[in-house]
Order: C-alpha cells, then sequence, then structure tokens
C-alpha cells in the first residue's frame, strides 16, 4: 500500500513537470518525484527486528547504514537543485515578466527575427 502511495506520489510529481506549463510548478513537480523516491528507500531499507548500526557488544541483525547514507545525500543534491531551479525561475520572472513557459517561448521567438 505505501509503494502504491509512493507511486501515486511520483506520477504527480512526473505529470507537473511534462504537462505544466508554469515553471514553478515544475519544480514542484521535481520535488515530489524526489520525495516519493527517498521514501521509497526508507521504507525499504526500514527492515523489521533490525537495530540501528551503533557499534557495541552483542548487536545482530544490523541495518546496512548505506542506503540512509545515500537517501541523505540525495536529499541534500535536491535541495541544491531546487534552489537552483528556482533561482533560474526568479531569472526568468525578471527578464520575461511571466512564468508561463509558452509565453516566454513566444517573447523569445519575437526578439530572434
Amino acid at each position: 500500500m505505501n509503494e502504491f502511495l509512493l507511486f501515486i506520489l511520483f506520477l504527480t510529481g512526473l505529470g507537473m513537470v511534462a504537462i505544466d506549463k508554469n515553471v514553478i510548478k515544475k519544480v514542484i513537480g521535481l520535488g515530489f518525484m524526489n520525495n516519493a523516491v527517498v521514501l521509497l528507500f526508507v521504507i525499504r531499507g526500514a527492515g523489521a527486528g533490525e537495530k540501528a548500526a551503533i557499534l557495541a557488544t552483542g548487536t545482530e541483525n544490523i541495518v546496512d547504514p548505506l542506503p540512509q547514507a545515500l537517501m541523505l545525500t540525495a536529499i541534500v543534491i535536491s535541495v541544491c537543485i531546487t534552489a537552483l531551479s528556482l533561482g533560474f525561475a526568479y531569472k526568468l520572472f525578471m527578464q520575461f515578466g511571466t512564468f508561463d513557459i509558452d509565453e516566454i517561448k513566444t517573447r523569445l521567438e519575437h526578439e530572434n527575427r
């Protein structure tokens, strides 16, 4: 059930990126997609009965810390990509006065004539 909801979240983000004409909504869609993937790894990486990888005597069935480290890295990269994308969106808005991709494309075509 959880995986199905994450699949729906991922498809929502993919739809926002593919269909929506607003740059900000596309950035939000990328965030949805990234969050769905990170949450999937968190759900799949958490095993029942496994303990945290803390060094102590007598610990057995510890969780592999590599997926946790990779997901933390993915979260940091996602924040950086979101910030960069919002910066580009701001520059587009300052130059063209809109976040609509079709309007920006039309104005660019008129400038290049």
